[in-house]
């Protein structure tokens, strides 16, 4: 049965792509897991070309290793470079906040409550199965209030090439890392943008798995 991936208004590589980041994200593809086009392509229920196109796609974004007459595998960051997007990933966290809480837009910090709100009450009900979706839903909407596409467009690329590198699924870090975003969009909306970018970049390194940065 094929899997579904979107709707028909949506382009099929778009579809076949956004579906696999998905699976790598969430860890169903671990790093080093072959993806293959023809097992991919059955269980999408659609051609190769838009899955070898999507895999093109995926390479480019860092999220996959594509050999010449091997195929495709999850990448992981070598170890030299894991600290590299670390450090790069924070410093690009601390402009957004600081950029937020320079513009502090009324209507865009209220989603940002919202999902605060949302992510609190299932802590709350010891519910952590939407916590990443969760915490992907409060950085985009800080995005959307700093206002920087460009900037959110370079986020974005490296929110998904270290999201990997992140220990997703302990209650006590998910505790600690909502913990931390109220203490950034508190720094926002009193407009300190220092105390903001501070705190964004502390909670990027605070979330990082030790053995990952030192691997």
């Amino acid at each position: 049965m094929a899997l579904a991936i979107g709707d028909a208004h949506t382009p099929l590589t778009k579809m076949v792509k956004d579906a696999l980041r998905e699976r790598i994200l969430n860890a169903e593809f671990e790093p080093g897991t072959r993806l293959v086009e023809g097992r991919i392509s059955e269980e999408m229920g659609v051609s190769r070309m838009p899955v070898r196109e999507a895999l093109r796609e995926l390479a480019a974004e860092g999220l996959v290793k594509i050999i010449p007459r091997r195929g495709a595998t999850v990448s992981m960051p070598a170890a030299d470079q894991k600290m590299d997007l670390i450090e790069v990933r924070a410093t690009l966290e601390a402009l957004n906040a600081r950029l937020a809480a320079r513009r502090k837009d009324p209507e865009r910090i209220e989603e940002l409550q919202r999902v605060l709100a949302a992510g609190e009450s299932d802590i709350e009900k010891g519910d952590f199965s939407e916590m990443r979706a969760h915490n992907d839903a409060f950085h985009t909407a800080l995005g959307e209030v700093s206002g920087n596409v460009t900037l959110q467009d370079l986020i974005r690329t490296l929110r998904d090439q270290t999201a990997m590198l992140f220990k997703q699924d302990d209650p006590v870090k998910v505790r600690e890392t909502w913990r931390e975003h109220a203490d950034i969009l508190r720094a926002v909306i009193a407009g300190d943008e220092e105390l903001a970018a501070i705190l964004a970049s502390r909670h990027v390194y605070n979330a990082v798995e030790p053995e990952q940065a030192t691997d």
